[in-house]
């Protein structure tokens, strides 16, 4: 909570200080201020929704089943060491599960560090070593203790907010000299889904950023839960293609949340959601 209240005064803050801005330019009125507010809720709204909602949404997307009462070896393994790691990084036990997919992979979410979920995929425990799969669950975990999820949808929420309000205030900028109403009024419209295009894109290079650094975290909070050895052998195996095996992707709404993207880098790896695997080995190795 306190990095929920944390983040949201700076953002009042920075809101604050646009406000001042837009007044020496000239541009400060009654519906220029509803207008950025408007534009806070809506931006911080979309993105806490998907958080509250982010353990339905991955169940479902995913067809994760939860292991609730352990009915083979593997399940009761899995279940053991999530139980273990979890207490040892200080959070709740999460919920754990089991996700249908051929590829090797894995992925936490939740509003909650104390009721999160990780889910592991069948392709990872059917391909990789015991002390490879507690790796990755190390990881994800990681990003559960570190509270990635919630930072990330704030980090989302005040770009969104951004993109929204800069859109409009440009569009109207642009088209105030036109004196024809209706003309002014569809000019705008247009100025604006253009403008939210291109302010998404600089938007998503953040916020990729972003998801990328906290990657780096998760992996040494893996690399501590277990061993650098076991966390260095996991990212070399997500290396290697599996076999007779299907190009399996988590949805796009859960790929920032996995072990790996399994994406080819996109813009020179600026829209990418995690760095590359040898760059993560490269860091883990610095440390040792």
């Amino acid at each position: 909570m306190f990095r929920i209240g944390l983040f949201l005064a700076t953002n009042l803050a920075v809101l604050a200080v646009v406000s001042v801005v837009m007044s020496l330019l000239g541009l400060d009125d009654s519906g220029m201020t509803a207008l950025l507010f408007f534009c806070f809720i809506l931006g911080f709204g979309g993105s806490f929704v998907s958080l509250m909602i982010s353990k339905w949404m991955a169940k479902r997307s995913t067809g994760t089943v939860i292991i609730e009462n352990p009915t083979t070896g593997t399940e009761k393994w899995l279940y053991d060491v999530t139980a273990e790691l979890s207490k040892k990084a200080g959070i709740g036990m999460p919920e754990i599960g089991i996700f249908p997919s051929s590829q090797p992979n894995a992925f936490a979410t939740g509003w909650n560090r104390n009721k999160s979920l990780v889910a592991v995929s069948s392709g990872l425990l059917d391909n990789f070593r015991r002390d490879e799969v507690k790796a990755v669950v190390a990881h994800e975990i990681g990003h559960v203790a570190n509270g990635d999820m919630v930072t990330l949808a704030l980090v989302q929420g005040i770009t969104n907010t951004f993109v929204l309000f800069f859109s409009r205030i440009v569009a109207r900028i642009i088209t105030s000299s036109i004196h024809n109403q209706v003309m002014a009024m569809l000019g705008r419209f247009v100025i604006v889904m253009v403008l939210q295009m291109l302010f998404g894109i600089l938007a998503s290079i953040i916020v990729m950023w972003f998801s990328r650094r906290r990657e780096f975290r998760a992996d040494a909070m893996g690399a501590r839960l277990t061993s650098t050895y076991a966390m260095i052998a996991a990212l070399t195996r997500l290396k290697k293609p599996v076999p007779h095996s299907r190009q399996d992707r988590l949805p796009d709404e859960m790929a920032a949340f996995g072990i790996s993207s399994g994406l080819k880098a996109q813009l020179g790896g600026l829209l990418s959601s995690h760095p590359p695997l040898d760059a993560r080995i490269a860091a883990l190795r610095s440390n040792t």
